[in-house]
C-alpha cells in the first residue's frame, strides 16, 4: 500500500458565494486528493496586490497518496470545475476559487510550474494565520522557521477577521463511531487487510490483523491439503482465539472503535471446505466450546470478488505458497461464506461486490465502498 504524505493547501475566494466555493473545494479535495485532517477558521481579508472585493481565506491539512505534480493537477481541475477561468493577464485577478500547495511533507521542489514550499508563504498574513490555526509548529524546510515565527515577523500588516462560519470536514459524513467492532471479511485475496488498514488509519480505529503469516502449516497445507488440513485448522483455532481474546480485552482509550480483517467464524467456513465430514463435526464442537464467550462484531462486512479477480490479486501479492490455490477451492470458500452469512440472524451483515472496483488505487472506489458500508 502506498504511504500517504502530509500536504497543506491554501484556499481563497473573492467572487460570488465565497463560503460555498470554499466548501465545494474542500469537498472535492476530499473526494479526489485525500483525507482532510484539519481545517482552519475562515478569514476575511483584503485583496492582496490589487483592488477587488475582500477574500475569504482558509487552509487545510490533508493526507494524500498523490505525488506533488499529480496533486497540483487535481487542484487545477477542481478550480476549473468550480468555474475559475484562466488568467487574462499577468496581474492579480478576482477569482471564484484559488488553491495552492503550501507544503508537501518536507519536500523542496523548484520547477517552472511547481514550487514547494510556496514562495510567498512568509509574506502573506492571510496564509500564515490559518496555517497557524492548523499547526503553529510546522517548520518551513527552507527558512528553518516555524509558522508561529514567520507570522510574528511577517511584514504584511493587513487586517484579517475570522468569519463565524466553519467549513465542514466531509470525513464526518462517514459515521463509523456508531460501531464498536467492525469485521472485514472476504475470500483469499479479496482485499480485507487493505481495507481494514485504510479504515483504521482514516477513522482512528484500533486495527486487529490476523496473524496468518506466522502459521507454519499454511504452506504445507497448500501443497498437501488432505494431510495437513486438520492440523492447520486446529492451529488457526488456537491462534485466533488467543489473538482475538487479547485484542478485544485491551481497550485503547485513544481509538474510537475496532476494525479487524477477520472474524473468528471463518474457521468454520474454511474447515467445512478442507476437512472430511467426521473431522468437521469434531472441529465444530471444539470451536463452539472455545468461542462461546467471544464478542461478535457490530458490523460484518463481506468483500465479494469473483474467482478471476481473486486469482489476479493472489498473483500480484506474490506469496509462493499461494501459487497452488485452485479456482475450485476459491469457489468453495466463496460459497461457504455466503451460506454462512445467510444463516446469521444476530449480525448486521453487508455483502458488497467489489469485483469491478479497485479501492486501493482509486479513491472514488474507496469512498464508494465506505458509503456502502455505513449506508
Amino acid at each position: 500500500m502506498v504511504s500517504a504524505k502530509t500536504a497543506y493547501i491554501a484556499l481563497g475566494s473573492n467572487k460570488g458565494n465565497k463560503l460555498q466555493y470554499l466548501q465545494q473545494a474542500v469537498d472535492a479535495i476530499f473526494e479526489k486528493a485525500g483525507l482532510i485532517i484539519k481545517i482552519s477558521k475562515v478569514y476575511q481579508t483584503p485583496a492582496w496586490g490589487f483592488e477587488s472585493d475582500d477574500f475569504f481565506n482558509a487552509c487545510i491539512q490533508i493526507k494524500t497518496e498523490l505525488k506533488p505534480k499529480a496533486l497540483l493537477r487535481v487542484l487545477k481541475s477542481i478550480e476549473s470545475d468550480l468555474g475559475r477561468v484562466p488568467k487574462q493577464s499577468d496581474t492579480y485577478e478576482a477569482r471564484k476559487i484559488d488553491l495552492d500547495i503550501l507544503f508537501y511533507d518536507e519536500e523542496v521542489i523548484s520547477e517552472k510550474k511547481l514550487v514547494i514550499p510556496h514562495p510567498e508563504i512568509q509574506k502573506r498574513r492571510f496564509v500564515l494565520q490559518p496555517l497557524h490555526d492548523i499547526n503553529k509548529d510546522l517548520k518551513h524546510p527552507k527558512l528553518d522557521k516555524s509558522v508561529a515565527d514567520l507570522l510574528e515577523i511577517c511584514d504584511d500588516k493587513s487586517e484579517i477577521e475570522p468569519v463565524k462560519i466553519w467549513l465542514k470536514n466531509p470525513k464526518k459524513n462517514y459515521n463509523f463511531n456508531r460501531f464498536n467492532f467492525i469485521a472485514i471479511e472476504g475470500n483469499i485475496g479479496a482485499g480485507k487487510t487493505s481495507l481494514a488498514t485504510k479504515i483504521s488509519q482514516d477513522f482512528n480505529a484500533k486495527l486487529i490483523l490476523e496473524r496468518f503469516a506466522d502459521n507454519p502449516f499454511l504452506p504445507k497445507f497448500y501443497k498437501e491439503p488432505e494431510r495437513y488440513a486438520f492440523t492447520l485448522e486446529m492451529s488457526f483455532l488456537a491462534d485466533r482465539y488467543q489473538q482475538i481474546s487479547d485484542d478485544l480485552s485491551q481497550l485503547d482509550l485513544f481509538k474510537d472503535f475496532m476494525v479487524s480483517d477477520y472474524d473468528v467464524h471463518k474457521s468454520l467456513i474454511f474447515s467445512k471446505v478442507t476437512l472430511a465430514e467426521d473431522e468437521f463435526r469434531l472441529y465444530r464442537k471444539l470451536f463452539y466450546q472455545v468461542y462461546k464467550d467471544i464478542a461478535r462484531p457490530d458490523l460484518y462486512v463481506y468483500l465479494y470478488q469473483n474467482t478471476q479477480r481473486l486469482q489476479e490479486n493472489i498473483k500480484k501479492r506474490g506469496r509462493k505458497y499461494e501459487k497452488e490455490i485452485q479456482d475450485e477451492y476459491l469457489d468453495k470458500i466463496n460459497t461457504g461464506y455466503l451460506e454462512f452469512l445467510k444463516s446469521q440472524t444476530d449480525l448486521i451483515v453487508k455483502i458488497i461486490d467489489i469485483s469491478d472496483r479497485d479501492f486501493v488505487k482509486k479513491r472514488e472506489d474507496y469512498l464508494w465502498l465506505l458509503g456502502e458500508i455505513i449506508g
